[in-house]
């Protein structure tokens, strides 16, 4: 009796691995090697709404109307109002022409606002959330607001540990190996059209993989936009989910900063089939390599679009910062692309000067899901007599535009680095220039 029960619990056994094998590769295997969408993410999306606008309902009857309104105001307009004047309508409209004691006043209140709050340090930690996604990271008490909702809470953790996050893990495993061994095997072969096939759809499939292991639902608006061969496609940068994300629907030559650990595996594998431009962040005379590459790359109409992230650096997706010039000195047709995530589900924004990648990796297999828009722009290319400097900047007008981001000047190597004595300098000249506009104070060599 004890051995046929035995062999029953190995049938069984044998079955239910069957079953899920069956399932695995018809909901998920098969939709992601045609790139099709069997509806579950986006009603699985439908529940997460639901329950969190029901969780904004109850902590807002559970908390005070006063403390509710304060919370509102802080999040809403941050420690202090400021008004978005520039210093040429602030100074010269009420005195042009000449100096005056007053306007160290202007200077004043602008340095203590940027002591208070500035604009540029929030940008490099998580956007703050309206209301709270029932995440443990981002709770603030609110869990006893009332015990319904600290129900909905405990039972939120027990599905993202104990369901979502070992199925995540083992298809998050599975694609990293696919992609290793695919592209170890497809790089065998001879250069040719053949090569070029199976390299963009085993990374494709393999990205589509990825997506999906986190939950995520992608919207891709404006495909006629797409990037062609032969050109240059520039994003905003909010994590390395981006690439991922972009390379699930088309297939990109990157250029960027090599890395080590898992990412650095990733990016090996992905170099033995397809070619990439990788540099280190410290090794300024790479730049020039790098340039160079480019303009022989983009030289070729038959290669791949390059993936390029003029920021430099990830920024938290409520602003774009300033693009580096690099990439539009180089020619070409720039590719526009806007990516724009929902923080509601999680926050897919990668501080790497507080979270390592495996931590940054553990917070999104957590998460409820990666939900983002994304728009494909009209071509653009630099007008004459437009240097590249302001071909950045109208290119990343454009993104910020179109993804409902505020625009910044500054540099996002501000993250690492003090801010440069060329900008400091810039100010002064353009206070200097209200000065002497009249030439009330003299010639233009007081500056």
């Amino acid at each position: 009796m004890e051995e046929n029960r035995e062999g029953y619990g190995l049938a069984e056994g044998k079955i239910l691995s069957i079953i899920g094998m069956i399932l695995f590769v018809v909901l998920v295997l098969l939709p992601s090697m045609f790139r099709v969408s069997l509806g579950i993410s986006h009603f699985y999306v439908k529940i997460l709404i639901k329950m969190l606008e029901w969780a904004a309902l109850q902590i807002e009857e559970g908390v005070k109307k006063q403390k509710a309104l304060a919370l509102e105001n802080l999040i809403s307009t941050g420690i202090i109002q400021r008004e978005e004047t520039f210093m040429e309508e602030e100074i010269a409209g009420q005195h042009r022409g000449r100096f005056n004691l007053a306007d160290v006043m202007y200077f004043s209140k602008k340095g203590c606002e940027a002591v208070a709050e500035d604009e540029v340090t929030p940008r490099f930690s998580s956007e703050e959330l309206v209301s709270w996604n029932l995440l443990s990271r981002t709770n603030a008490n609110l869990h006893h607001v009332s015990w319904q909702l600290s129900v909905v809470w405990v039972i939120g953790i027990l599905i993202r540990y104990c369901l979502l996050v070992p199925f995540r893990i083992c298809l998050a495993v599975f694609s990293i190996l696919l992609l290793v061994l695919a592209t170890t095997v497809v790089g065998q072969f001879p250069n040719g059209r053949v090569k070029c096939w199976l390299s963009n759809q085993v990374q494709m499939i393999c990205a589509t993989l990825g997506v999906r292991c986190l939950g995520g639902l992608v919207s891709f608006h404006n495909r006629e936009n797409r990037p062609q061969e032969g050109g240059i496609c520039v994003a905003n940068h909010t994590s390395p989910l981006d690439v991922l994300i972009l390379a699930s629907d088309g297939c990109y030559s990157l250029v960027g900063q090599a890395h080590g650990g898992l990412l650095g595996l990733i990016q090996k594998s992905c170099m033995q089939t397809t070619q990439h431009v990788l540099f280190e962040r410290s090794e300024m005379k790479d730049r020039h390599l790098v340039r160079k590459k480019i303009r022989e790359h983009i030289a070729d109409k038959a290669k791949l679009p390059i993936l390029i992230f003029p920021e430099g650096t990830c920024i938290n997706n409520t602003s774009v910062m300033m693009f580096k010039k690099g990439s539009f000195e180089v020619g070409g047709t720039i590719h526009p692309v806007a990516i724009k995530y929902d923080p509601r589900f999680g926050d897919a924004f990668w501080n790497s000067t507080k979270y390592s990648v495996m931590t940054y990796a553990f917070n999104m297999t957590t998460s409820w899901a990666i939900v983002c828009n994304v728009w494909y722009l009209p071509p653009m290319v630099k007008e004459e007599e437009e240097d590249a400097v302001h071909f950045a900047n109208r290119v990343k007008a454009v993104i910020a535009a179109r993804g409902g981001m505020s625009v910044l000047p500054w540099d996002g190597g501000l993250k690492r680095k003090k801010v440069k004595e060329s900008f400091k300098e810039e100010q002064q000249k353009k206070y200097c220039q209200i000065v002497i506009e009249d030439g009330s104070v003299g010639n233009e060599n007081v500056c």
